[in-house]
Parts: structure tokens; sequence; C-alpha cells
């Protein structure tokens, strides 16, 4: 007897797909922000100087194929010149001869330097111009881009020391100044340096507290050329410059540290109230012991307060008559002026 396989309920399938569903619906803004990151790690990388060195590529290769017709006519000229026929023999010997000549006659544009080996060891660097190399024997190992370069990275989802989660891009200066270097001592430059970057940026991050990153970036940009350039030195690269592009955190702690930020200034403000009614308080201390000595200063100041009241009103103002008996009390406490012909020198006379 046949055994037949056991078929699952059709209802426990349609709660799978309903899970599913909601599933879906669930993780759609998971799925929506996992898209917004991988959009700004893509515009990021864009700006990477690889992308840009396309212009040139080809100007070695048009200028090998125009050798390779050029010698492949020549010699099939002069061929012909000499046994009056187009024949086999002259046709193979235009083809070797038209391709030893591409492979030994290149170019280099202004900014390029060419690294040779010969019989896989090191030889010598030849550009910018026109150069020679031995077919078979010697090739180009790399063409270095002497230019300035630019490498973006970013670092996604790093904490800080005090455990926040930032987004950070950044861009990296650079060049080469050892095309030997750059050839010999590491595979591929370009990545190598674009790693190094990435590795301490996050490093860097995960030192520091927000507050220092969000303020001291050009601090932050110094210990990073700095970091990167102990690692590139040896490739015969030179960092030259490392500037952060942006920095992005958390939309609800934003909302925080707006509210931190604000009672902080709240704080500050308090204290420099506080510090100028300090001062205020001890300069009407000074002015007390200053009254207290001298009532007739006292008074003058009472004067002079009531003169600056009224000084920019049309109106009357009315005092108490202490004010006037107090001036003219010290007015008659005054000792008379002595007359000329009172004084003791002239009765003695």
């Amino acid at each position: 007897m046949r055994k037949t396989r056991p078929e699952l309920p059709k209802k426990k399938g349609a709660n799978m797909n309903r899970f599913s569903k909601r599933g879906n619906k669930a993780d759609g803004k998971d799925a929506s922000d996992w898209a917004a990151q991988g959009t700004r790690t893509t515009d990021i990388e864009t700006i990477n100087s690889p992308h840009a060195r396309q212009t040139s590529d080809n100007a070695p290769r048009m200028f090998s194929a125009i050798v390779f017709v050029l010698a492949f006519a020549l010699v099939a000229g002069i061929g012909y010149l000499i046994s009056g026929e187009m024949g086999i023999v002259t046709l193979c010997a235009s083809f070797v001869i038209a391709t030893l000549a591409a492979f030994a006659i290149h170019i280099a544009s202004q900014w390029e330097r060419i690294v040779v080996l010969r019989l896989g060891a090191y030889n010598r660097i030849v550009g910018p111009g026109l150069f020679l190399v031995i077919p078979f024997v010697e090739h180009i190992a790399l063409r270095a881009d002497m230019r300035i370069m630019l490498t973006g990275f970013s670092a996604e989802e790093t904490l800080t020391s005090d455990l926040v989660p930032v987004n950070v891009d950044a861009a990296v200066f650079w060049m080469v100044w050892d095309a030997e270097k750059a050839c010999l001592e590491v595979e591929n430059y370009y990545d190598a340096v674009s790693m190094a970057a990435q590795t301490a940026l996050r490093d860097a991050i995960g030192r520091k507290s927000i507050s220092d990153i969000t303020v001291h970036r050009d601090k932050l940009d110094q210990q990073l050329r700095d970091k990167i350039e102990e690692k590139t030195s040896t490739w015969g690269v030179s960092v030259l410059s490392v500037e952060i592009r942006d920095i992005v955190i958390p939309k609800e702690l934003q909302c925080d540290m707006a509210v931190a930020a604000k009672a902080e200034r709240e704080k500050d403000a308090r204290i420099v109230l506080a510090e100028v009614e300090r001062d205020v308080a001890e300069m009407l201390l000074d002015a007390t012991e200053v009254y207290r000595k001298d009532e007739m200063a006292f008074e003058l100041r009472s004067m002079h307060l009531l003169s600056e009241g009224v000084k920019n009103s049309n109106g009357t103002l009315v005092i108490p008559s202490a004010y006037s008996e107090g001036f003219r009390r010290g007015r008659d406490d005054q000792p008379p002026a002595e007359h000329p012909a009172d004084s003791p020198g002239k009765n003695s006379r």
C-alpha cells in the first residue's frame, strides 16, 4: 500500500501568510531606514577619485593602436616594395613587428609615473611622456596618479565614549609621493587608504564624547590626519587633510541635547547675574562707608539723584524741606571768609 505525504492544513498556511504580512508592515519603517542609510552610504562613496579617472584611461590604448597600425603599414609597404607582392610572409612579418612596436612604445600623462618591472623585479620609474620597454621582458606594473586624490568614507552607527550612536561622513585628501612604494608595499592603495581612514574614524569616535565631536571638529580632523598618515606613509601615500563632512545623531537625542543646552545657558545666565549682583553689593558697601564718614557727600549724592530725576522731565518735583535745610546747614557751618583788612599781618604793620 502506497503511503501519501500528509498535507498541512490550509488554515495554518493562511495564518502564516497573515503573520508575514503583519511583519512586513511592521518592518516597513526599518526597511525605509535601511534604504535611506544605503542611499547615504552610496552618496558619500560617489565622491571617490577613482570614479573620475576614466577620461584619460583610453589615451595609452589609443596610442598603442595607432603605433600598431603605423608599424604594420610601414613594414607591409617596405615588404611590398622589396618583394613586389603582398604575400603571406610579408603580412606575418608586418603583424609581428607591429605587435612588438605596440608593446614597446608607450606614453604617460603629465601626472602619471610608470613603474616598470624587468623579469618580475623592480627596474625603474618612467614618465611623463614617451618611454620604451622591452617586450616580454619588461612590463608596466603600475600607473601611479600623482595628483591630489579625494576619498569619501563614513562610520555608520558608531558609539561614542558616552554610548551615543552617530553617523559621521568625512573626506580625506591624499596623494602618492613615492610610486615605487605604492606599487611594491600595498596591493591596492585606493582601497587601503579608504579602509585605513574608516578604521581611524571609528577609533577616534569611540574615544570621544558627542560634545567633543560636534564642538571640536578641527581637533578631530587633525587627529584623523595624523592617524591615517601613520599608516599610509609606508605605502608612499601622503595625507594632506581630513575634513568631517557631516555628523548625524538620532532625532530623540537631538531633542534631549537641545533641552540640556537650554538648561546650561540658563545656568550660565543665572551665574552671571549673581556675579553682577555681588559686584554691585560690594560697590554699595564701599559707598556706604564713604557716606557714613562724610554727611556732606551723602547730601550731595541725594541732590545729584534729584537732579538726574528731573533733568529730562518738564514737571515740577516737590521735595521735603529737609534737603534744603541740610544744605543751608552745611552752608552755615562753613567758616566766614577773612577780610584782607582784618588780617593780623596788616594790623601789625
